[in-house]
């Protein structure tokens, strides 16, 4: 499929043309290159996925500031994280289906515009209600961007040498963007002030909208069957629930009961939802593709990699600072070694899923997360910062190569009808993953007498439950009886 300004209505690749840059254009077959135009292609729709990740943490080390600026109490700060999380988390599935029937790259542009805004918005906050209807909107921008920009590349780049490249440079963006985001944040807070990091976003998302337009290919489902309006609010209201009861229980604990009545109220429309998909002839998940071993073991192989890895952080945060007494910007040294070890391994990732195939790097990849995360148990009360330091970058180094190969399993064999349905499933279940993780186990490190006692509770489930998801998705996948698939 060539990069150029027409709409791509098939998946038919184009033979073996010479693209606008020179050189083989990335849907030709037989090239493993990245042509020059290819390369910008890419730079867009990575910056974009990057924004977004960035803003999943730049904020976090500036909360106790903003809310003394804005006059937010302490209880009510976990608002500007969680008025981000629920439409960004929330509203996924629908924008991605959106996007496959109206026009991903349109979707896109909007995204970016609204996203932008609404930074913007909440960079000139006067007031709690204006910040976070500025997060509030950013959220909504962002469940724009992340389905369409990842549908936009794996629409772009065709299966193979060219796609398993592009997929690792966006993840190891990803996961760059989240650990910059947490070093950066503390950085421009302490220099600048806290409306510094969203002003950065803003202009971020202005330097990729001017670019965007004359780049990417528009990309849509060739046929327009009616939107499943039905599912979409059924889908749409059960995961803005259970984001919700999540991210509350997150910060007040499971005992409320708007945590619990959240909670099932999600878990209800969730089951209508499927209900109503089984029923409806243009449903907006189809059921079938979710009976698929690559979907079904590949998401829920994503759902633990991203739930367990931010647990881990969470509790080395709290272990660093608070046992150890490390200053924030120590702690943040610590995972600035994790994001280049990251990097590294997002660089040789493509090159281990073309001889070993997705699916066996999948497995491995989770196991080594695991068994290194197990070795963080090694850290002491008094020392284990070196210790923490290292383990916590090789764990993330084997996190990075499961969420690329994560990502291809999912999406490899999909046709480019159903790719925004397919990318749209990988971001919800990143965002998900990354929402329930803390709430589940980062209590046990909070609610206990010893932190550090809590920490090593957490570490040591937290390393079952991946080591388990490994021989599960190993099973699942048949890793050891395919080589490529």
């Amino acid at each position: 499929m060539a990069i150029d300004s027409q709409t791509v209505t098939t998946p038919t690749p184009t033979p073996t043309p010479t693209g606008p840059a020179g050189g083989l254009r990335p849907g030709t077959p037989g090239s493993d290159r990245l042509t020059g135009r290819a390369k910008l292609v890419l730079f867009v729709l990575c910056a974009a996925q990057f924004m977004v990740a960035l803003d999943f943490s730049v904020l976090n080390v500036a909360l106790p500031v903003l809310g003394k600026d804005l006059g937010l109490s302490r209880s009510a700060l976990q608002w500007a994280v969680t008025a981000f999380a629920l439409p960004s988390g929330g509203f996924l599935l629908l924008f991605g289906r959106i996007a496959d029937l109206y026009g991903r790259k349109k979707l896109f542009l909007l995204g970016l515009a609204l996203f932008g805004a609404a930074s913007l918005l909440a960079t000139l906050a006067w007031d709690p209600a204006s910040f976070l209807a500025g997060r509030a909107l950013q959220g909504l921008g962002a469940a724009v961007i992340v389905p369409t920009g990842m549908s936009l590349l794996t629409t772009t780049f065709p299966e193979g040498p060219l796609r398993d490249k592009a997929v690792g440079i966006s993840g190891t963006l990803l996961s760059l963007g989240f650990t910059i985001g947490m070093v950066l944040g503390g950085v421009m807070t302490d220099t600048l002030g806290w409306r510094s990091t969203m002003g950065l976003l803003s202009v971020t998302a202005v330097i990729v909208l001017a670019l965007a337009p004359g780049l990417l290919p528009e990309s849509r489902t060739p046929d327009r069957p009616r939107l499943d309006v039905p599912g979409a609010v059924t889908v749409t209201g059960g995961l803005l629930a259970l984001i919700y009861s999540l991210s509350s229980a997150a910060q007040r604990g499971f005992g409320g009961v708007d945590v619990w009545g959240t909670l099932l109220a999600g878990l209800v429309l969730l089951v209508a939802f499927a209900v109503v998909e089984s029923r409806t002839p243009a449903p907006l998940v189809s059921l079938p593709m979710l009976k698929r071993r690559t979907i079904a073991w590949g998401n829920f192989a994503g759902l633990v990699t991203f739930s367990m890895m931010s647990t881990v952080v969470f509790v080395l945060t709290l272990y660093l600072q608070e046992t150890l007494g490390l200053s924030s910007f120590r702690t943040g040294l610590v995972f600035g070694v994790q994001g280049v070890a990251s990097a590294v391994a997002g660089s040789f990732a493509p090159r281990v899923i073309g001889r070993f195939g997705a699916r066996r790097t999948l497995t491995g990849s989770l196991l080594g997360q695991g068994l290194f995360t197990a070795a963080l148990l090694a850290v002491g009360a008094d020392s284990g910062a070196l210790v923490a330091t290292v383990a916590v970058s090789v764990a993330s180094m084997f996190h990075l190569g499961a969420i690329i190969s994560y990502g291809l399993t999912v999406t490899s064999g999909v046709p480019d009808a159903e790719q925004g349905l397919a990318t749209g499933l990988v971001t919800t279940t990143q965002q998900v993953g990354l929402t329930i993780g803390i709430p589940l186990l980062g209590v046990l490190a909070t609610t206990q007498t010893s932190l550090f006692g809590g920490v090593r509770t957490v570490l040591v489930a937290d390393a079952a439950i991946v080591v388990a998801a490994a021989v599960l998705v190993g099973v699942g996948l048949g890793a050891g009886r395919t080589r490529k698939a």
